[in-house]
């Protein structure tokens, strides 16, 4: 499965496409900022013309969505012109860069760019959400107000994952990462997971998601033994390969007992180890099993 559509809202609000030519005139709607493929106009260009609508000050968050040949250049152009306007820029909290569906970019071959200038430059920004992972560098930081942090791909790469292990982020509430293939990307082992883990502190998040992971099983029995587990409000394994082995692990485990809402869509789990789950409680999010293919479990996203 590949992302057909457009996120329809984003920090509680709608979202509305903003293209060049178009007016920007809903002051309750978070804007999309989107590029043809064949769009002549730059990155900075757009922005320079969605500011000319819209006052920086005013601007609390934004989306940046299709950029032209995303599966050959990055969004380099939009940052540096939200970078060059930071002073302007002192409400931006939410920035989601990459809301492309596959008839755009398929997700693994969306380029992405490096994160430290962006971050330097908003320190007081509370959400960051990222798709697409090819070029992309995410080196350890320090960011005292960043809340919510997603990354989605159809791969990561261990890089990311070490960057953000070694990073200080004392506010972390939500931490969102989808793991991917390994033909996308995705390094097929767990260590850099529990390390990542051991070091964020995870009892002070609201939200965990190890999502959309070939791996699933490995993490649901490693987390199912962490005394944290129950301090979570959400453990978020959706969208993976979650099987018996692990939906038992977590069904058994002596932590769970306190975690609010557990989801597990797109599954391979049988009715007997499902049963225990629905057992527990908490609220249980799942739908039908996935049929494996001579053996083999599948992501939902990684082209």
């Amino acid at each position: 499965m590949t992302i057909g559509e457009n996120i329809e809202t984003f920090a509680g609000k709608p979202v509305r496409e903003f293209r060049s030519g178009d007016q920007a005139n809903d002051a309750n709607a978070v804007y999309r900022l989107s590029q043809d493929y064949d769009d002549e106009g730059s990155q900075a260009d757009l922005i320079a013309e969605f500011f000319a609508q819209v006052p920086p000050a005013t601007l609390t968050a934004l989306v940046l969505g299709a950029w032209s040949q995303a599966q050959e250049d990055s969004p380099e152009g939009f940052l540096n012109a939200l970078i060059e306007r930071r002073e302007q820029l002192s409400a931006l909290r939410a920035l989601f860069v990459g809301d492309i569906t596959y008839e755009e970019c398929e997700i693994s071959w969306i380029i992405q760019t490096g994160y430290a200038p962006l971050l330097a430059a908003f320190p007081a920004l509370e959400t960051l959400r990222i798709r697409g992972a090819e070029q992309l560098d995410l080196p350890p930081f320090e960011h005292a107000a960043l809340r919510e942090l997603a990354i989605e791909t159809g791969g990561l790469p261990d890089t990311v994952v070490t960057g953000i292990a070694q990073s200080r982020l004392p506010a972390l509430k939500h931490l969102e990462l989808w793991l991917g293939d390994e033909n996308y990307g995705f390094g097929g082992a767990i260590e850099p997971y529990v390390d990542l883990l051991e070091r964020i502190d995870p009892a002070r998040l609201d939200y965990l998601g190890l999502r959309n992971a070939p791996i699933s099983d490995e993490i649901a029995e490693y987390i199912a033994q962490q005394p944290w587990l129950g301090q979570l409000h959400t453990l978020d394994l959706s969208m993976g390969t979650l099987g018996d082995r692990g939906a038992l692990a977590l069904a058994q485990s002596p932590h769970i007992a306190g975690l609010k809402r557990l989801d597990v869509r797109h599954h391979y789990i049988g009715d007997a180890a499902v049963a225990k789950l629905r057992a527990l409680p908490l609220e249980l999010l799942i739908d039908d099993a996935e049929d494996e293919d001579d053996g083999d479990r599948y992501v939902q996203v990684s082209e």
